[in-house]
């Protein structure tokens, strides 16, 4: 299986190789060269198996020919053993034909640790394999950071600079950050946004002596191995209600469109999934994409649900190539549509295609604050802001009778207890290994929004050398 970019400007690459590169080096995101098909019966055979199993069964096909095929067994095994249910990710029936896909039982108690657990292994087994070092960067809008710097802390191989927007991300999420004491994890706190941290980080990739003299890879969802790793809970909750032989429906709260491509990958793998729900919060790209074909990002708006603080979707792209009959040209022309008038226009016939399988709906502070409280109230369950967006948008997408809805609860309501407070008057019990790093010391750089000085910032800090990446 080999990797091409949704660029076509750079030579296709194995999966350990595009997963040690992150970002390809024409600004294109990896994507298979083809998609890898279960057949009925390999599906219908998922159901009853562990999650550790039904991933290897899931991830094993985009490996084959590489060297990280011989590590996966052993690594998912290790990545899902910290998790504090024994499903992993367990589904909750929370209305009639409506389910709650519980994402937020591993080490930060947020969806991101079901792939970054499994990543920072791989990451740092291909370097030891290769003995080299990397240098990996990453930009969050709150969970990425903390479920990266639990996977990497403390990896001899590698080295990991996290931005995050300062004063806009949860109190919680911060400290998760900035309490780890490894030597080799290091925050920084951009004076600006997400897109602002996100844009530093692709700035540091496509300067190429940059990129390799500080042997620089990715963590974000715009590298492959994390979209991958998260495939494996679609197919995990539609098994569990009926698929093959029943088609399932998702509702995804998203901000960089990659949770929700995830389950586009399931379903071009053969998984039938009859709907996918786009849910965010007042930063509404994409539902104004889907309203009017016209993608036009705009000022990123602070929220009580900050991981969607967003408005420049990274992984929509890997979307446009498929819409776009993976002509990278065509991607191409769009990228830099965007990049000179902040906006394109899709072709209908793109437009129809995207409009056939997906769904988006932007709520409302209020709606948010309303479902979190209304949810207690029904079911004496406390829910993050990022869920409630999600069972919200579920809600005006209404009830399919044929079709079993599946909701993504992203986030243990812990991390956002100032939001969950307001909206019931409750505040959430935190789990143990929550209260035990929030009373850490804190470690933490602050800088302007400034591509240089974060880029010197990260040379003088690194240990990676020019050799043994290779990608």
């Amino acid at each position: 299986m080999r990797y091409v970019s949704t660029r076509g400007e750079t030579k296709p690459l194995l999966f350990e190789d595009a997963l040690l590169a992150g970002l390809a080096r024409d600004g294109g995101l990896y994507l298979p060269e083809a998609w890898p098909k279960l057949s009925p019966s390999a599906i219908a055979d998922l159901a009853g198996r562990d999650y550790a199993e039904t991933a290897y069964l899931v991830m094993r096909p985009y490996l084959e020919g590489d060297p990280s095929l011989a590590d996966l067994e052993q690594v998912l095994g290790e990545a899902y053993s910290g998790f504090d249910d024994p499903a992993v990710a367990p589904l909750r029936q929370i209305a009639p034909n409506m389910f709650l896909l519980e994402l937020f039982h591993g080490p930060t108690l947020a969806f991101k640790d079901l792939a970054m657990q499994v990543v920072g292994r791989m990451m740092n087994r291909a370097l030891q394999r290769r003995g080299a070092r990397a240098t990996v960067i990453g930009a969050t809008s709150g969970d990425t950071g903390a479920a990266a710097i639990e996977a990497f802390r403390g990896l001899d191989a590698i080295d990991i600079f996290i931005l995050h927007p300062k004063g806009r991300v949860s109190d919680v999420q911060r400290r998760q950050m900035t309490t780890a004491s490894e030597a080799n994890v290091h925050n920084i706190a951009i004076e600006g946004n997400f897109d602002d941290c996100q844009a530093i980080v692709k700035s540091l990739f496509n300067d190429e002596a940059l990129r390799d003299g500080l042997q620089l890879t990715g963590i974000n969802s715009i590298n492959w191995a994390r979209i991958l790793a998260q495939t494996v809970y679609y197919f995990t909750a539609a098994v569990a209600l009926g698929a093959p032989g029943q088609a399932v429906a998702f509702t995804v709260p998203t901000g960089n469109f990659g949770d929700i491509f995830a389950g586009y990958a399931a379903r071009a793998m053969g998984l039938p999934v009859k709907r996918l729900v786009i849910a965010t919060n007042l930063n509404d790209s994409l539902p104004r994409a889907l309203a009017t074909g016209i993608y036009e990002p705009r000022g990123v708006i602070a929220t009580s649900s900050p991981s969607m603080d967003i408005q420049l979707a990274s992984n929509f792209e890997r979307l446009l190539f498929e819409l776009a009959g993976r002509h990278a040209s065509r991607v191409r022309s769009l990228m830099e549509e965007l990049r000179g008038t902040g906006r394109f226009r899709l072709q209908e016939s793109e437009l129809r295609d995207l409009r056939a399988l997906f769904a988006a709906h932007s709520i409302s502070e209020q709606a948010t604050e309303t479902t979190i409280r209304n949810f207690y109230e029904s079911t004496g369950m406390l829910i993050d802001p990022h869920t409630a967006v999600a069972i919200a948008a579920a809600r005006i997408e209404g009830e399919d009778p044929s079709t079993p809805m599946v909701v993504l609860s992203t986030a243990h309501p812990a991390k956002f207890p100032e939001a969950v407070s307001r909206a019931t008057g409750v505040l959430p019990e935190q789990p143990e290994r929550l209260r035990a790093k929030l009373g850490q010391t804190e470690r933490c750089e602050i800088m302007p929004n400034d591509f240089a000085a974060v880029a010197a910032f990260i040379a003088a800090r690194t240990r990676a050398s020019r050799t043994g990446v290779g990608a």
